[in-house]
């Protein structure tokens, strides 16, 4: 059974995994929508056993290292999180032990955002994009490329069972600049009037009208500290 994944008191270094994929309900899995290609791969262990939804089987690099995973998209996307399934207990000598993320707008300008070091994984491993500013939530790119530097054990080539990339959801609200966090706001983020049809939504001050009266509330950004709707929603 797979342990829980921790960060180490030494940034940058995970130990264990995590036995399901849990990920947020603001995240969405935008693997489907790329391009993908490894810089080598053994016979019958190619890039689509990275994406098979299957953790029995596994791409298996066939050259020298560092061995490589590219993620490329027609057009910029926003990406928050890379989730891999590795497994040291049946791979051993082929499970990376430091991997490095990098992100650009195709192979000529990669630059690296992120390097990390796995003791031992065993499950899903949580690579978060993040920036240090708390503000870079995400990485704006038209290309992510997984570069697997080296193996535990001196391993030479490497297994990796699966690949998740997420980003954040679209605004669920048309042409309001900001996102609510809980799903009650979603929901009632837009009110239709009861008499005239029409709706209003705005990001700061939001004008209810109801019949022959109007409310006007403002939206503070982070909606999950208000418990209960105004009754005017009921």
């Amino acid at each position: 059974m797979a342990t829980e994944s921790s960060e180490s008191e030494e940034e940058g270094k995970i130990t264990g995994g995590n036995q399901h994929l849990i990920v947020e309900d603001d995240l969405r899995e935008m693997g489907k929508k790329a391009a993908w290609s490894v810089s080598s791969c053994k016979t019958g262990n190619g890039v689509s056993s990275l994406r098979d939804d299957n953790l029995e089987t596994y791409w298996q690099s066939d050259g020298a290292q560092p061995h490589l995973v590219n993620i490329q998209f027609q057009k910029k996307v926003k990406l928050q999180l890379v989730v891999l399934y590795v497994d040291f207990k049946l791979d051993e000598s082929y499970t990376p032990s430091k991997i490095s993320i990098r992100a650009g707008d195709g192979f000529h300008n990669l630059k690296e955002i992120k390097t990390v070091e796995l003791v031992k994984p065993t499950g899903w491993v949580y690579l978060s994009l993040s920036g240090n500013d708390p503000r870079e939530t995400f990485v704006n790119t038209f290309m992510l490329q997984i570069v697997v530097l080296s193996n535990h054990l001196n391993g030479r080539d490497t297994h990796v069972r699966q690949i998740k990339v997420y980003g954040p959801r679209p605004n669920p609200i048309p042409h309001q600049p900001f996102q609510f966090t809980s799903r009650e706001f979603i929901t009632y983020s837009t009110v239709r009037s009861l008499d005239s049809g029409h709706c209003f939504s705005r990001a700061a001050d939001c004008i209810i009208g109801l019949g022959s009266f109007s409310v006007q509330m403002s939206f503070g950004w982070d909606d999950t500290k208000i418990r209960k709707l105004p009754s005017v929603f009921k």
